[in-house]
């Protein structure tokens, strides 16, 4: 499976609607220039087909936060979830916006702010020159008030997994980056409770998406972020199941901020019992891994046009993973999740 590396900047779309460059990169290259997305004669009904969101996640030893916003076309959505690893409870509460009313998302990753506010709900994911920062305000969030200011720190070499890949006709795409590894810091507040986020324990994640995607779409998604005993970061990203993968997958290690890539990696797992240990392994024996869930979130959306399944297993991560250069990674206990998801948006 031959892995294309992106290197040079230019526009993700040519006039025709289709993709100027298919491969992976270490840092987000292209121009998202959706303006030019062309898959319908009737350019009205194009709107619907283009998905676009920011996920946002930070993971501690005993927490875990996320904050979405996205826009499907015919309806957005603004999500929160919160964890508790030591009790195995979860909470979350979603806002779904007819037309994505009130939602604005930048065209890059790398400019430009998210926002949503009904006066009520107010979420903000803010650039920053060093990382990003991100608030959240959302009233009676499973019975009480939630608070959240977060900050996440980004080196401007620390490198992430990009990737843009054909999804089963030349003018459908997936575009997106993936960011391990943010160094997190802040709190959220919830009712009486507050739940402080240090640097030293806690690290934060982005998964930034563009593309025109199947009515009908499935993929199985596995990240973690954490840290190793001699304290480097050390993070994971992996995933199959949408689109043309041949020139580039999302398969990689990321270690003290470079990334190592892996081309295919194989998944076993039961869609009959998630909480059986899952198996990531590689065929060139670069990745070897065992992943065992302690917590399933389910969540699932029935909205006639969207409907979705999502069964997300936090667990932790044990095996060996081999670098670039050579050196055997050993990871035992890494906090993370793996996910399979099917839905129809």
């Amino acid at each position: 499976m031959a892995q294309i590396e992106l290197t040079h900047p230019t526009l993700l779309l040519k006039s025709d609607g289709t993709l100027t460059d298919v491969g992976w990169s270490r840092q987000p290259i292209l121009d998202c220039n959706l303006e030019a997305a062309h898959f319908y004669s009737l350019r009205f009904l194009q709107r619907p087909r283009i998905k676009r969101w920011g996920y946002y996640a930070v993971t501690s030893p005993t927490y875990f936060f996320s904050v979405t916003l996205a826009d499907l076309g015919y309806a957005g959505q603004a999500f929160i979830y919160l964890i508790d690893f030591t009790t195995g409870k979860y909470h979350e509460a979603t806002l779904t916006l007819p037309f994505s009313r009130g939602i604005t998302l930048p065209r890059n990753s790398t400019t430009g702010d998210s926002a949503f506010d009904n006066g009520k709900v107010r979420l903000a994911f803010h650039l920053t020159p060093d990382g990003r920062h991100l608030s959240v305000v959302w009233p009676n969030f499973a019975g009480k008030d939630l608070t959240a200011d977060l900050t996440l720190r980004l080196a401007p070499d620390h490198e992430s997994m990009t990737i843009v890949i054909p999804i089963n006709n030349v003018r459908r795409f997936y575009y997106n980056r993936k960011i391990n590894c943010l160094l997190a810091e802040g709190r959220v507040t919830w009712g009486a409770d507050r739940f402080d986020f240090k640097p030293a324990d806690t690290l934060g994640n982005l998964d930034w998406g563009r593309g025109i995607w199947d009515y009908r779409s499935f993929w199985v998604w596995a990240s973690a972020s954490g840290f190793q005993p001699d304290g480097r970061t050390v993070g994971l990203n992996l995933g199959f199941g949408f689109g043309d993968t041949s020139q580039a997958t999302e398969n990689a290690l990321i270690l003290n901020g470079r990334l190592h890539k892996f081309a295919q990696v194989d998944f076993q797992y039961s869609s009959q019992d998630f909480k059986r240990p899952w198996k990531m392994s590689s065929p060139d024996g670069r990745l070897d891994l065992e992943f065992t869930p302690f917590i399933e979130r389910v969540a699932k959306t029935n909205l006639l046009l969207i409907t979705s399944e999502v069964h997300q297993m936090f667990g932790r991560y044990r095996g060996t993973v081999i670098a670039d250069d050579g050196k055997v990674l050993h990871i035992d206990g890494l906090i993370g999740w793996a996910e399979e998801h099917r839905a129809q948006w």
